[in-house]
């Protein structure tokens, strides 16, 4: 401690800084670190923020902190985030970062990063970056030497993954799944030999076909949980099973509104004995029959899926 002030003003502002921080101060403030890297030259510090999913109180005192201090916020769409700084009373400017102008943002992001100002960037809801746009701001902050620091809090993914009281220890998240049948199918059936947890989000208007293609690939008898609108008024938790679920969602259109997220059991080994045999007897069945029919007979016959053995 000593040492430090010894080297100077500038070093015993971040100094304190710190140490309050070590003794409980949780304001997470960076002006002081701010003012300090722009009197020696240094860069500022690009702010990775979580932004609540539905339920306002889950912004953190340190995020609204860091928030209120940045030079400026990058916003997913500035139109949606406006009304969530101005609950908070936080008056930084915004400035737009979306899939669509996001490597014309950039440079200008890092100009001035690189004179000394600090920069937020947030999304629409949730975990920057998280099936959300601001991977090329963060790996050029990266690439110049930037310091680029997180603050957690919500995410969908995540907190579905805790209340689905299913396997978490080990996970996949695959973000959005095709938009295109086709597309979406044939992901499927590589997805289909998992072991691990599959996390999964998906559009409302594409929730009820998304569940019809999972419980054809993966087995209408693969464990699963529908989750919606986390942390808001209607949320729900839906489902055993995937057969169930899509069964749940064509027949009740409530089920169809809202943010969805899809929590799948990975494969088992009875899922792995299922579809052995289910491939054996395709393969002895195709011998005499259309494809379409072989599968058909060889599902009905072993309980394997029938899209897992094949697609026309």
């Amino acid at each position: 401690m000593l040492r430090l002030i010894r080297d100077g003003p500038s070093m015993v502002r971040t100094s304190v800084v710190f140490f309050n921080t070590m003794l409980g101060d949780d304001s997470g403030s960076t002006r002081d670190v701010r003012a300090s890297n722009m009197n020696v030259g240094k860069s500022g510090i690009l702010s990775v923020v979580a932004t609540p999913i539905g339920n306002l109180g889950d912004l953190s005192p340190r995020a609204q902190q860091v928030l209120r201090d940045a030079t400026v916020i990058a916003a997913e769409d500035t139109r949606h985030s406006r009304p969530l700084l101005q609950h908070f009373g936080i008056a930084t400017p915004l400035t737009a970062l979306h899939e669509h102008n996001e490597r014309a943002a950039v440079a200008s992001l890092i100009a001035k990063l690189q004179a000394g100002e600090d920069v937020a960037l947030i999304s629409d809801a949730g975990t920057p970056l998280i099936s959300d746009p601001g991977f090329r701001l963060v790996r050029a902050a990266r690439e110049a030497g930037i310091d680029v620091s997180p603050v957690p809090g919500a995410c969908a993914a995540i907190a579905a993954l805790s209340v689905a009281g299913l396997p978490s220890d080990r996970f996949v998240f695959e973000g959005f799944l095709p938009a295109k049948a086709a597309a979406r199918r044939a992901r499927l059936r590589e997805l289909a030999g998992e072991t691990r947890t599959l996390v999964v989000y998906e559009s409302s208007h594409r929730i009820a076909e998304s569940c019809v293609d999972l419980r054809d690939a993966l087995g209408a008898e693969r464990e699963a949980r529908l989750l919606r609108e986390l942390t808001k008024v209607h949320e729900t938790c839906l489902g055993a099973t995937l057969g169930e679920i899509a069964k749940r969602v064509e027949s009740d259109p409530e089920q169809r509104l809202g943010e969805c997220v899809l929590v799948i059991a990975g494969r088992g080994e009875e899922a792995d004995a299922k579809l052995a045999e289910g491939r054996r007897a395709y393969a002895l069945l195709r011998a005499e029959l259309a494809p379409a029919q072989a599968a058909k007979l060889a599902a009905a016959i072993t309980g394997a899926p029938r899209k897992a053995l094949y697609e026309p």
